[in-house]
């Protein structure tokens, strides 16, 4: 029962953020520091994920095929591939690495 309490608290903080934001007023949100943190959020969290996504297992950290795959695609994109290029890079060089016997 605790992890349905869990689910329904986190809901209604969701919800509560949701209509709080819509409460704030306009010339808070056009303050520069705020317009500039607000363009700035994005780009942190596409970061954040992928270095989850590409370093961790569970808890544990690990360096592997996707860490190659990421660095190919930093490459392709230094080189300013076309992003299609960039993804079937990263695939082909995790896939290759993984097919070689490196988890």
């Amino acid at each position: 029962m605790s992890g349905w309490i869990a689910v329904l608290t986190a809901s209604v903080i969701a919800y509560a953020f949701k209509v709080g934001g819509y409460t704030v007023p306009p010339s808070f949100l056009a303050r520069p520091r705020i317009v500039a943190v607000t363009e700035m959020l994005p780009a942190a969290l596409l970061a954040s994920l992928i270095v989850l996504q590409t370093f961790a297992t569970g808890p544990h950290l690990t360096l592997d095929a996707r860490a190659a795959g990421l660095a190919v695609a930093v490459v392709a994109l230094l080189v300013r591939a076309p992003f299609i290029v960039v993804v079937i890079a990263a695939a082909v060089t995790a896939a290759g690495l993984r097919a070689l016997g490196w988890a």
